[in-house]
């Protein structure tokens, strides 16, 4: 899968305040920053973002996928 394709999908199924992908076809890492992940734990943020990707998931299309994710107020912090 072509990164773009994955952000595509990921912007599709979320409100993003900002998102990195980057990968080399089989593996991709992604920094996801979306106020929807405020009050939730990390388990649950992984989930909202799993789910966008459901289906090419499900196909074995997207296999192998890490990512961090933040609340717009997390990724400024860090930022500094």
């Amino acid at each position: 899968m072509h990164p773009e394709l994955i952000k595509q999908l990921i912007l599709a199924g979320m409100a993003c305040d900002h998102l990195e992908l980057d990968g080399d076809g089989q593996h991709f890492e992604a920094l996801v920053v979306s106020a929807e992940f405020v009050g939730k734990n990390r388990v649950q943020r992984q989930q909202r973002v799993y789910q966008t990707l459901k289906e090419k998931l499900a196909t074995g299309e997207l296999h192998a996928l890490s990512f961090k994710t933040l609340t717009p107020e997390e990724w400024s912090a860090q930022r500094g």
